[in-house]
């Protein structure tokens, strides 16, 4: 690949002050900055009624239901319905943050500009290729953080006030749930914009580095669900053949069979010794309990913490990577 000569620094009396460079960034991409501050508002003000008004209305609802006695007593199934339908519309909205994010930032942040040339009009005004590359990225990465996190905030916060009173209120485990509600999705969409500026720096065209923005936060992402259960360490919960393997947490693989020896088995799923067919075959394999490999509740934070660690991680490599391709090919 040809690398591309920055143009010679112009004198100092021509030199633009980093407000102008500030000035020019928000001018250029002012419609990118009311359609995000229109999404954060409109998302903001959705979970607060989701937390407030819908959830206080579903749990009365909730109440009727569990108090009713008779086929025909009524309750408000309209607030329950609502309240479900609210809530992963709202869960669906924080979610695709950081996808929208990688995609806006590999076709109008980065990869316009260099498909149309005007990069290098930046750095005739006495701009380093770095310093611009850091311009482009200050404030959006700040505008990024500070609207995802105030989302995955309210979020968290409406999810726990519907905990316990409202009996199909998502678990903590439940995928969606967990990644809406917590740092992760702040730290992806983080990511997500180095991803995107990354990708506009090697297409140097709009709509490929658009795809592939999208492409890789959705790779990141699946990596970091299959890897989610092993960043922690697990709890193994043990349970009478009576009563069934004891499943409440995120389970971890298969649940089986404990021996008295303290081997495990797999679990004949036969019913457990409540069914006289099942109990012969208990007794031949030696089981004394039911294992899991679970997280439970008390592990959300440190799994939410070294998922975002992980991510993290992964958006330092991808600066790092957009710096030095930067400086390479402008000598």
């Amino acid at each position: 690949m040809t690398a591309l000569t920055a143009p010679a620094a112009a004198p100092a009396s021509a030199q633009a002050p980093a407000p102008h460079l500030l000035r020019w960034l928000i001018r250029l991409h002012r419609p990118a900055l009311y359609i995000w501050a229109a999404l954060v508002v409109v998302t903001a003000a959705t979970l607060l009624w989701l937390g407030g008004p819908l959830t206080d209305n579903a749990v009365a609802a909730w109440r009727e239901y569990n108090a009713c006695r008779t086929a025909t007593c009524a309750y408000d199934q309209d607030s329950i319905l609502l309240y479900k339908d609210v809530y992963n519309y709202a869960t669906f909205a924080v979610l695709v943050v950081p996808f929208l994010i990688a995609a806006w930032a590999g076709a109008s942040l980065i990869g316009r500009e260099l498909e149309n040339g005007t990069d290098r009009l930046a750095w005739t005004q006495s701009v380093s290729p770095a310093r611009w590359l850091a311009a482009k990225l200050a404030l959006p990465a700040t505008l990024v953080t500070a609207g995802t996190g105030l989302l995955v905030l309210l979020h968290h916060l409406a999810w726990s006030a519907g905990q316990r009173q409202i009996d199909t209120a998502k678990p903590w485990h439940d995928s969606f749930t967990f990644y809406a509600g917590g740092p992760v999705t702040v730290a992806l969409a983080l990511t997500g914009l180095l991803a995107g500026a990354l990708a506009g720096l090697v297409l140097r065209r709009s709509l490929a580095a658009l795809g592939a923005g999208a492409v890789a936060v959705t790779a990141l992402w699946l990596g970091i669900n299959q890897a989610l259960p092993h960043l922690w360490p697990t709890v193994t919960r043990l349970s009478s053949l009576r009563n069934g393997p004891s499943l409440e947490g995120m389970v971890v693989g298969d649940y089986g069979l404990m021996t008295s020896s303290g081997d495990r088995v797999a679990d004949p799923r036969c019913g457990g010794v409540l069914v006289s067919e099942c109990r012969p075959v208990m007794e031949r394999l030696d089981a004394t309990a039911y294992y899991a490999d679970i997280h439970p509740a008390s592990h959300y934070w440190p799994l939410q913490l070294t998922a975002t660690a992980v991510v993290l991680a992964v958006a330092a490599v991808a600066a790092l990577i957009a710096f030095r391709l930067v400086r390479r090919r402008t000598g």
